[in-house]
């Protein structure tokens, strides 16, 4: 099983890029050009993942992430957010938010794929957790 990434940012070469980076390494990817189609397709797509970046039109990354939180309490979602914002009130404010890591633009494809990889090394345990509530 190919576990579905939700892949949102503005920016198309970014998304096409790595889009098929992840793609060569097994994922399926869904892209989102904006908070707005982000919000659907993660309605829609059920992604098991969310890449996210934080400048994003029409609904903001911060109004995505407090969605997929607030909506979306059936499961775990990770969220890893990739963003050009290195301002350390920017960070705490998206953890704040329970996003689950926070890599910051330029980023190394070998580190935004040790995130994806620990996140699904999380999520057993996580399942686990769910189950027991």
């Amino acid at each position: 099983m190919a576990y579905r990434i939700l892949l949102v940012d503005d920016d198309k070469e970014i998304v096409q890029t790595l889009q098929k980076s992840l793609v060569r390494e097994g994922y399926e990817v869904i892209p989102a050009f904006d908070g707005e189609e982000a919000l659907a397709k993660l309605k829609d797509s059920d992604p098991d993942i969310v890449l996210l970046d934080l400048m994003l039109p029409k609904v903001s990354g911060h109004e995505v992430l407090s969605a997929i939180r607030k909506v979306h309490k059936d499961k775990w979602r990770p969220v890893i957010v990739i963003s050009a914002k290195d301002e350390l009130e920017s960070v705490m404010q998206t953890y704040r938010l329970d996003a689950d890591h926070y890599l910051t633009k330029p980023c190394e494809l070998e580190h935004i794929l040790r995130g994806i990889r620990t996140m699904i090394s999380l999520m057993p345990m996580r399942k686990d957790e769910e189950t027991q509530e």
